[in-house]
């Protein structure tokens, strides 16, 4: 892939997306983890804790891009994504009751570094089936993208509430992802080479799916918690 050329820059342009969908956990984890701070170390909590994030992201996602070469693994990395573009529209939003607050510097960057470690796999997997192989698309996307989650998530955050499309957007750019994981998977390249109308079908298919089966989860959330209200009022 040509880095001058459109297809590049398309691809980090969805790499970077792909991460700010994926955002709102790492910013909650950040602002958990600091709160407890002096502002004045606040800051140096969230640069550090925000660095080593990064660092551990970039080594896991070439440890993923390396493991998606094996055989059916760039299957197996399809059809998790397509879970995670599922949760992406089902999650109403979970609380961190478990991440704990840290009262000095170090402790509050050892948080930060380890609950995004732990919450990453969405980000790794679907930033490496984005990024089709390329390590240099990996770390420009997290680059650009990791700073934005820092100082932007909320805003982003915010901008979805306002806008609920674009977190159906952010689905189906990582339904797209997966399914596109799934039909370059070396095993299955000839059969959806030989049938590109079945490629396009079963793309199609899946997306939908996710968004349908999301928006139906969501609605009868909202039912839910309505009833719920109701009931105590």
């Amino acid at each position: 892939m040509d880095i001058f050329s459109a297809v590049f820059w398309i691809a980090l342009v969805k790499i970077v997306f792909i991460d700010l969908m994926l955002a709102g956990d790492n910013a909650i984890v950040i602002g958990l983890a600091a709160r407890n701070l002096h502002p004045s170390v606040q800051k140096k909590a969230i640069l550090y804790g925000t660095a080593g994030a990064l660092l551990i992201r970039i080594v896991a996602t070439v440890v993923v891009l390396w493991l998606l070469k094996v055989p059916w693994l760039l299957l197996a990395g399809g059809v998790l994504l397509v879970w995670i573009a599922y949760k992406l529209l089902a999650d109403q939003g979970e609380e961190h009751s478990d991440i704990k607050a840290g009262n000095s510097l170090w402790v509050a960057v050892r948080t930060i570094v380890i609950a995004d470690a732990a919450m990453g796999l969405d980000n790794v997997i679907a930033v490496a089936g984005a990024a089709e192989q390329h390590l240099v698309l990996v770390i420009l996307g997290l680059l650009i993208s990791v700073p934005i989650i820092v100082w932007g998530s909320t805003l982003f955050i915010k901008l979805i509430n306002r806008f609920p499309w674009i977190i159906y957007l952010g689905a189906i750019v990582l339904g797209y992802t997966a399914t596109n994981m799934i039909t370059e998977e070396h095993q299955l390249v000839p059969f959806f080479t030989e049938h590109p109308a079945l490629r396009i079908l079963f793309i199609v298919l899946v997306v939908a799916g996710i968004v349908l089966a999301g928006y139906r989860k969501r609605v009868s959330h909202n039912k839910a918690i309505k009833k719920h209200e109701r009931s105590y009022s």
